[in-house]
């Protein structure tokens, strides 16, 4: 069969673009990692290390460990954008420069965290191996006496009981806030953010000086759990508030829109399509507002007071807490309560990260994936 001659002209014109095509620029894969590029960053780590070593140590009159890394972490730099300027063009070397600066950002905060934790951890160990340090209260128990004698489970319950309290009061009017201030809006809703910003920055001691102000002296109530939960949940309701509206305006508009078209109202459409599709964001606000809760100190100082016996009546008279615990225990100066202390710290971090993981578990689909 023979081949007409347009017919030909345009197979040349189409073999001609596609050439054309294959030798155009392409976009360039700034997140590629070649073999140099690995070899240059260890390269610079270690030339950096070893240079900074030599003046820190042995040439300037320096010591420290925190001087030396935050020197070898600029000389890294410095060492890093050379090494990546000897054969990349100027936007990959910005490129890498920003990986740098950024992934050194999440190294320091990650092992801060982590150096925290240990840090704790290992100075509080002993106390969490005795089965009193759970099941006892320090009623007649000294300061200096043995770790077998005495406990936190006044401070324990306390905080479980202050905590219950503070989230039963603050988590249902913080998202009915949230849910005002983004669902329904108007110049009202303007002012309630308004006020939310404004709570999210006051400090707890504030809330501590108006719970004892309002309720203790003016009202007559005792200093006792009740009153540390009220001002608890006063720090708590505009994280929740202001987190949970995140959450929510996180939800695509068109999820709304099927359920009014489908005849829902809207509160029915927030009810049953908005909060359930938000609900590992609302997770989030509470477990958030929960940790800064479980670590308060000075509202509790002001409105609950110090009792080293168990108490389970929130109305009435003092009633220990874990924070409040670790703070009388490092103002003690006693090395056995320190000790106490730095156990009461490790339970409270492992509580709150149980209550983030149980909460994070029940914010997700059965599938085992979250909404």
């Amino acid at each position: 069969m023979t081949t007409t001659a347009p017919a030909r002209h345009a197979s040349n014109r189409s073999s001609v673009a596609a050439d054309r095509f294959e030798g155009a620029d392409q976009p360039r894969r700034l997140g590629k990692t070649t073999l140099d590029d690995r070899l240059s960053l260890a390269g610079a780590a270690f030339g950096s290390a070893s240079l900074v070593w030599v003046l820190y140590y042995q040439m300037l009159p320096f010591a420290g460990v925190l001087g030396f890394l935050v020197c070898w972490y600029l000389a890294f730099l410095g060492f890093y954008v050379l090494l990546t300027a000897m054969s990349h063009p100027v936007p990959l070397v910005l490129d890498r420069l920003a990986q740098a600066v950024i992934a050194g950002g999440a190294a320091v905060v990650g092992l801060a965290l982590v150096f925290t934790i240990l840090y704790t951890f290992v100075r509080g160990w002993r106390p969490l191996v005795h089965l009193n340090f759970y099941t006892k209260d320090m009623g007649g128990v000294q300061p200096s006496d043995s770790l077998k004698r005495g406990g936190v489970l006044h401070a324990i319950a306390g905080t479980g009981i202050e905590l219950g309290i503070a989230v039963a009061v603050s988590l249902p009017l913080g998202v009915v806030a949230a849910i005002y201030m983004s669902e329904v809006g108007g110049r009202f809703a303007k002012i309630v953010r308004t006020v939310v910003e404004a709570m999210t920055a006051l400090p707890d001691l504030i809330a501590g000086l108006f719970v004892y102000t309002t309720l203790i002296l003016a009202l007559g109530l005792q200093r006792s759990g009740l009153a540390a939960a009220v001002a608890l949940s006063i720090t708590m309701l505009p994280i929740i508030a202001r987190s949970a509206e995140l959450a929510l305006r996180v939800v695509p508009g068109g999820l709304r829109e099927a359920g009014v078209a489908l005849g829902a109202t809207q509160w029915r459409t927030v009810w049953q399509v908005v909060l359930p599709t938000a609900a590992p964001g609302l997770a989030t606000a509470l477990i958030l507002a929960i940790a800064r809760a479980a670590g308060e100190t000075a509202p509790l100082l002001i409105a609950n007071g110090d009792s080293q016996y168990l108490n389970l009546n929130p109305t009435s008279n003092p009633m220990n807490s874990l924070p409040l615990f670790v703070y009388k225990a490092f103002k003690s100066g006693d090395p056995g309560y320190i000790q106490r202390g730095f156990g009461a710290a490790s339970l409270l971090l492992v509580l709150v990260l149980s209550a983030f993981v149980i909460l994070r578990l029940i914010a997700r689909n059965p599938s085992g994936r979250s909404r």
